[in-house]
């Protein structure tokens, strides 16, 4: 699978995140950012869009889940992977050391 593709499921949670109720909007944020936490202790230093990608292509997402549960164990709503592990590597993708050159319009 190409970084776009997953990428733009990756902005869907984004999406998602930023409707949702506002009585689920704050566990959810905590979420996010535990996983953001998380994927940069599993990727270390700097890293490509395709290393974040093989990551979430060969680990999934059920160690996420894992965390959701942790951080927000009385907001179920925070358990949606599609919202909080999407928005969660839509966030840290853009920390890639090819992520301009790969969204950037092309030249014509």
């Amino acid at each position: 699978m190409r970084p776009e593709e997953l990428i733009g499921l990756w902005r869907e949670g984004q999406l998602r995140l930023a409707e949702a109720e506002p009585s689920d909007r704050r566990a959810l944020e905590r979420v996010v950012d535990e996983v953001v936490l998380e994927l940069r202790r599993r990727l270390g230093g700097p890293f490509t869009m395709r290393e974040l990608v093989d990551l979430y292509l060969d680990d999934g997402t059920d160690w996420c889940f894992q965390i959701a549960i942790r951080v927000a164990p009385g907001t179920p709503a925070a358990w949606d992977m599609t919202t909080v592990a999407g928005a969660a590597f839509a966030r840290y993708v853009r920390e890639a050391i090819d992520f301009r050159a790969a969204t950037a319009p092309e030249e014509e």
